[in-house]
């Protein structure tokens, strides 16, 4: 028997929920409650609002259950939904707040960030990523942080597949140029050392 896959369960999961299973909706709640804090948490936004946007976007789930189209990921109208919210809060608020996510005590977004970069280079590119334009950053985040499929990306952000990759590239280009004095720094005893063509 072929094993489950990740859509297949959150389809499995949601059904119940239309069937009125808390326990399945918990469980959605759980797969999908720190990744959601991992991208919203640094969109200079606080972690207490962070919390408050995704538990919103759970109430929404919750709320529009029935109307779910199974053609679908779930994890795409999750997304659609707290990135909304998330966008809404930005724009009401100019004055945003600083957040340092390694302030944050979540080992996972930690692990995730040093997980792609070498030498502990986790707080110096989460300093970096702070100072990306929105649009790139937001990309940038779901695409190389998260792992979703370009397209699904696409499908979040309500922009065409081409508008994605060239935010994300930009995205890259941009990280690039700002840690490749970083490293040179760290590497100082090999000479010429460079951020390798495939950093992310």
């Amino acid at each position: 028997m072929a094993k489950e896959t990740a859509k297949e369960l959150d389809h499995r999961l949601l059904r119940q929920v239309q069937d009125g299973d808390m326990v399945a909706f918990s469980e959605l709640v759980n797969r999908y409650r720190d990744r959601l804090m991992n991208v919203i948490g640094r969109m200079r936004i606080s972690r207490e609002c962070a919390e408050d946007i995704i538990q919103e976007a759970f109430l929404r789930v919750y709320q529009h259950r029935d109307k779910f189209d199974f053609k679908h990921c779930f994890s795409t109208w999750l997304y659609t939904i707290a990135l909304n919210l998330a966008r809404n809060e930005l724009r009401r608020n100019k004055k945003y707040t600083f957040v340092d996510i390694f302030d944050m005590q979540n080992k996972e977004v930690e692990a995730s960030v040093d997980a792609k970069v070498p030498s502990n280079l986790g707080p110096i590119l989460q300093k970096a990523i702070d100072t990306l334009p929105e649009k790139y950053k937001t990309a940038f985040l779901l695409r190389d942080i998260e792992e979703m499929p370009y397209d699904e990306v696409a499908r979040v952000l309500s922009v065409p597949l081409g508008t994605v990759k060239s935010r994300v590239n930009r995205a890259r280009s941009i990280l690039r140029d700002k840690l490749k004095p970083r490293m040179e720094e760290r590497n100082a005893l090999s000479k010429g050392a460079l951020l390798p063509v495939n950093f992310f």
